[in-house]
């Protein structure tokens, strides 16, 4: 009897050793992740959680927490970027729209000379028309924008015509065309009819390709429309000079352009434009390179 007794006590001694070496391996392990926690959030590093010793699921815990740092930074690193980008473009957008400010100023002051002539004048008048048109659409891109992204716009479907509407819209454009010297190449196919969607949003997107086309644009327009399978899709091509393969991934992003020198007088925000809109429509946006020929296709329910 004695020997059971000296056999329980023997492994009980057992149970209590191995639980207290566990404890300790637990209390060591958690302050061992309570250290690095305080360093990693002291300083700025890439370090992970390491292990001090294996402990019941503490590895696992650790494995999560990490996961968790690595997806944080991560993110970090995309908004730091994003800010980066917003705060170039906002710099950029205040040049914009302070260049045609200042020329119309310009043009204005010397229109006060007495000494300048009709014909000078009407030309002088016809150049602050023009600064002020332009400021005038960089300025509704940019609200148009800031309330598609606040949720403000709203798209409503209706039904018409959707081959009309895309030649009624190109038409709108034709003297642009004629300026460079150049007539597109216009392919409404025979299926198209009456479409269900928001008719303001089908002429933005129609109307920002067509600025983008003639901006970026050194010909062989081609405008095409077609419809099948219960889908619409808007295609406008054109030879370019300006658009590189690294431009393609980042084309619809918000003031992206690929006018470095924003001599071409744009906000970046049309094609960003173009995206939101066929996102709203259940659709999607793409842009293709090849060779020099660029293109942008535009696809949504009917």
């Amino acid at each position: 009897m004695e020997r059971y007794l000296w056999g329980a006590v023997i492994v009980l001694i057992g149970v209590v050793v191995f639980l207290t070496a566990r404890l300790w391996g637990y209390r060591r392990q958690i302050a061992h992740i309570k250290e690095e926690l305080s360093f990693l959030e002291k300083e700025e590093t890439n370090s992970l959680l390491s292990s001090f010793c294996a402990v019941g699921k503490t590895e696992e815990m650790i494995e999560a927490v990490n996961r968790l740092l690595l997806r944080y930074r991560k993110e970090e690193e995309r908004l730091k970027s994003e800010n980066r980008i917003y705060r170039e473009s906002i710099t950029s957008i205040s040049h914009d729209i302070r260049t045609p400010l200042t020329s119309a100023k310009g043009y204005l002051q010397m229109l006060q000379k007495e000494e300048l002539s009709a014909e000078k004048k009407s030309a002088y008048v016809r150049i602050v028309e023009q600064r002020l048109d332009h400021l005038t659409d960089m300025l509704n891109q940019l609200f148009e924008y800031a309330r598609i992204e606040a949720g403000e716009i709203k798209l409503v479907p209706e039904s018409f015509h959707a081959g009309n509407v895309f030649a009624e819209t190109i038409s709108m454009f034709y003297e642009d065309f004629v300026e460079r010297g150049c007539e597109p190449e216009v392919i409404i196919a025979d299926e198209v009819g009456k479409i269900s969607t928001d008719k303001q949003a089908f002429i933005r997107i129609v109307e920002n390709l067509l600025k983008n086309a003639l901006v970026h644009g050194t010909g062989g327009y081609s405008l095409s429309l077609s419809c099948k399978e219960g889908y619409c899709l808007i295609s406008v091509s054109n030879l370019t000079d300006s658009v590189e393969p690294g431009d393609v991934a980042n084309i619809f992003e918000r003031f992206y352009t690929t006018d470095k020198s924003r001599t071409k007088k744009t906000t970046g925000l049309g094609l960003a434009i173009v995206k939101r809109f066929a996102t709203q429509m259940c659709g999607e946006a793409k842009a293709y390179l090849e060779d020099n020929r660029f293109t942008i296709e535009v696809r949504f329910p009917m």
